[in-house]
């Protein structure tokens, strides 16, 4: 899908750390453009948004799943500068519809971005979590 010179992949090839800059805003420790190249290629399933004109990626979907039960989704990502066009939406659409045969999908959000979520048919839930901030940056 196209949209406002944006393309749409779900495979990882081609990409390079030079087109995963400015993730992670507001995070004090970022994993580096390198370890993010690193999570989504180990990912079970990712979803890349692709501005059609410079090729970076300027947003991104990617799950934890054992591809037959569940699956948690840690990270949706929106380069600021592209937020409000939709794209978080899409990709949320299309990992949802990826993961729909699955009886859990699961995932941990702020308060803030909790309609959002309910927008894309998620379900407000109670979850535990435990946080190494030590490991933040991925490594």
């Amino acid at each position: 899908m196209r949209k406002r010179g944006i393309r749409y992949k779900s495979v990882c090839k081609g990409i390079t750390p030079a087109n995963l800059k400015g993730f992670f805003v507001g995070w004090p420790k970022k994993p580096s453009p390198a370890a993010l190249l690193k999570i989504l290629k180990k990912s079970s399933y990712v979803f890349l948004a692709v501005d059609a004109k410079s090729k970076n990626i300027i947003g991104l979907i990617s799950p934890v799943s054992d591809k037959t039960l569940s699956a948690y989704i840690p990270l949706l990502e929106v380069l600021p500068e592209y937020r409000g066009k939709g794209i978080g939406k899409e990709l949320i659409r299309r990992m949802l519809g990826r993961l729909k045969k699955y009886y859990m999908i699961d995932l941990l959000c702020d308060p803030g971005l909790r309609k959002f979520y309910e927008s894309a048919g998620m379900k407000p839930s109670l979850g535990m979590r435990v946080r190494n901030y030590k490991r933040q940056a991925g490594c």
